[in-house]
């Protein structure tokens, strides 16, 4: 796909997905890429609403982790959990151990901490450089974002170009939920969940980046919190390009 040629397919989409249910622009999504669909699991809330959702549905899209080597344990446990429950087989991509190595030895364990540069790299060899592989021969992946969870997010449509990643479409079944929405959905469905939600944890990434945020704050403020708000993201999910993108 190119973001040009296929304008007028992220348009169509987008038109079906106005006052879709998650459900159904999740369903769309497959019926649309029954096979190269691929979902992003990072074991967040979200990520098992989708799950369960995609359990529930003859089509399963591939499923992927990126183990960053720098999880917490709750997140390990939640992927277990899941794992166990769903009985969908889970992905998981490691970063390559010796540009971990590498940056380590040359600049230290925490150096994410002494520049926007130094953590951009950071994620860059333990997150996007596994996504990379996680999405080769994918011609769409399916995320959690949602437009209420940060500044940055505030645009996210159903259906993006993601040209940041290669070029495929980006899905996003859960684009207008709320955090409400969210946990009463996870409530009912009795869907594991990461424990650190729990503990003040609204958005859980590696440990030495993450941390407990009080009630009503933004969800992203626990993420990257010495830098500014509008840079709060790893680059999994860049700014979409194209017509589609308002």
């Amino acid at each position: 796909m190119n973001p040009v040629a296929d304008a007028p397919l992220l348009g169509e989409l987008n038109a079906r997905a106005a006052g879709a249910s998650a459900e159904g622009i999740l369903a769309l999504a497959l019926r649309t890429w029954p096979s190269g669909l691929a979902c992003a699991c990072s074991m967040g809330l979200e990520d098992g609403v989708l799950l369960d959702m995609i359990a529930q549905g003859a089509i399963r899209p591939r499923v992927f982790f990126l183990d960053t080597g720098r999880m917490h344990e709750e997140t390990y446990g939640t992927l277990a959990a899941l794992r166990n429950r769903y009985g969908i087989p889970i992905e998981i991509y490691f970063p390559h151990a010796e540009a971990v190595q590498a940056l380590v030895t040359a600049k230290g364990p925490c150096s994410f901490h002494e520049s926007l540069e130094n953590r951009q790299a950071c994620c860059g060899i333990r997150k996007r450089e596994p996504l990379g592989r996680a999405l080769a021969g994918a011609a769409a992946w399916i995320t959690g974002l949602r437009r209420e969870q940060s500044t940055t997010r505030a645009h996210t449509r159903a259906f993006e170009w993601d040209a940041g990643n290669g070029g495929l479409v980006k899905v996003n079944p859960l684009v207008d939920w709320s955090l409400a929405q969210v946990l009463d959905y996870v409530r009912s469905r009795r869907v594991p969940y990461n424990p650190l939600h729990d503990q003040g944890f609204p958005s859980i990434g590696c440990a030495p980046c993450t941390r407990a945020v009080p009630p009503g704050e933004d969800p992203r403020s626990g993420r990257w919190w010495w830098e500014r708000p509008e840079t709060r993201e790893c680059g999994l999910h860049t700014h979409s390009q194209g017509k589609e993108r308002r």
